[in-house]
Formats: structure tokens, C-alpha cells, sequence
């Protein structure tokens, strides 16, 4: 069965990620739990630069309710890498990135994945609409 393509211009968004002697593991490659936090660095920082969330302060924050990632080719420190970020799905409390992770220069994902978050009333962790000025920096990113 053939992997569907992820290519560097399917995505609205690359967020440079520094891999890290500790992310290889005894394979001598990137282990597979390390990609998911470079997904949720990567979202975090759009976020953060583009949408004004207050990760320390804010009354809204974003829970990761569910994710995935398909691997295609394996990744190594030191390699210079870039994550894709795009939203395939905005909905009125939660969204659903899609992301890719590419060597710097390639067009061709090494792996690609989503998450959902929802977002919460901090005190409560109750889902809230998503605030305006992060909806705004996610419907820039959004897909058809």
C-alpha cells in the first residue's frame, strides 16, 4: 500500500525545529515519540508569535485530545529540520492541525500527523469557543 504524498507546499506554515544529541535513540535515529513534541513546539510557537496565546497567564489554553504520525523516512541530530503546519479542520472550541516534518531543502515529509485541540477555560477545563485573535491566526493556516 503506497503512503500519500506530503509535500512542502501542501502546508501554510514551517516553524524550524533544532534536533537535539538526546532525541536519537539507540538506532541512531530520532525516536518516534520525539516527532510528537516537535509538533506540539511547533503549533505552541505559531500560536504564541501569531495568536497572542498566554501559555503561563491565559484563561484559555489548548488540550491535545488526540493525535497520530506516519513515519517515511527517518531523521537524525543533527539534522536541520522544518515543521509544515497547516489546519485542516476549525471548529468552535477545538481545531485539528495537520503537520509535516521536512529535512531543511527537501520537498518530500520524512513524517506527517495531526492533533486535535480543544480548547478549555483554565480554571474550569471546560471547552470555550476559541478566542478571536487565535481563530484569526488559525483560519490563516486552514486548508480546503
Amino acid at each position: 500500500m503506497s503512503q500519500p504524498q506530503h509535500l512542502r507546499g501542501d502546508y501554510r506554515h514551517f516553524q524550524p525545529i533544532t534536533t537535539r544529541w538526546h532525541d536519537n535513540d539507540i538506532y541512531g535515529h530520532v525516536n518516534n515519540v520525539t516527532y510528537y513534541s516537535y509538533f506540539d513546539s511547533a503549533v505552541n510557537a505559531y500560536l504564541i508569535a501569531e495568536g497572542g496565546l498566554d501559555i503561563h497567564g491565559g484563561e484559555v489554553v489548548g488540550f491535545v485530545v488526540s493525535s497520530s504520525c506516519d513515519y517515511f523516512a527517518s531523521i537524525a541530530f543533527p539534522d536541520a529540520i522544518e515543521v509544515g503546519l497547516r489546519v485542516g479542520k476549525l471548529g468552535n472550541s477545538s481545531v485539528q492541525y495537520e503537520l509535516a516534518i521536512f529535512k531543511v531543502g527537501e520537498e518530500q515529509a520524512c513524517a506527517a500527523g495531526r492533533f486535535v485541540h480543544v480548547f478549555v477555560d483554565r480554571a474550569s477545563n471546560r471547552p470555550v469557543a476559541i478566542p478571536e485573535t487565535l481563530r484569526a491566526a488559525m483560519a490563516a493556516l486552514r486548508v480546503d
